[in-house]
């Protein structure tokens, strides 16, 4: 089976813009419950992914913090620890479920490196679980 169809299309995705500030990533990651969520440049094209641990270890070396600092701090000043490897809309199932087994989310992108989407570890998993008819 095509991984593409474990797609979840960028629309329904939430991700940041590089140009986003700091609060504006840990409001959308609150809003959303999430632990990282994708960066994407002003041409849609996939630049990495920030982590909660990323936020936090950020904040915790600067000497004060608050969210009008937060406010005045480009996303692109905090270092990443980990990207997620992204993969192409061309690669094969055995390489979406290598990167899976460390990555909670695999982002997908096209063959100009726009970002199209991502698949889930979840997805991965309840499909494989739904069509082997077996359970845990």
């Amino acid at each position: 089976m095509n991984f593409l169809y474990y797609l979840l299309p960028k629309e329904k995705v939430a991700y940041i813009n590089d140009d986003s500030t700091l609060r504006q990533a840990m409001e959308k990651m609150e809003h959303h419950r999430y632990t990282a969520v994708p960066i994407i440049n002003e041409e849609g094209k996939y630049v990495g992914v920030l982590r909660e641990g990323d936020i936090l270890w950020y904040i915790k070396n600067l000497n004060a913090f608050d969210l009008q600092v937060a406010e005045q701090i480009n996303i692109n000043k905090v270092p990443r620890v980990k990207d997620h490897k992204s993969i192409t809309v061309s690669a094969n199932l055995k390489e979406l479920i290598n990167l899976a087994i460390d990555q909670n989310f695999i982002p997908v992108v096209d063959d100009t490196n726009t970002f199209i989407g991502i698949v889930t570890r979840r997805a991965i998993i309840t499909e494989h679980f739904k069509n082997n008819g077996k359970s845990v």
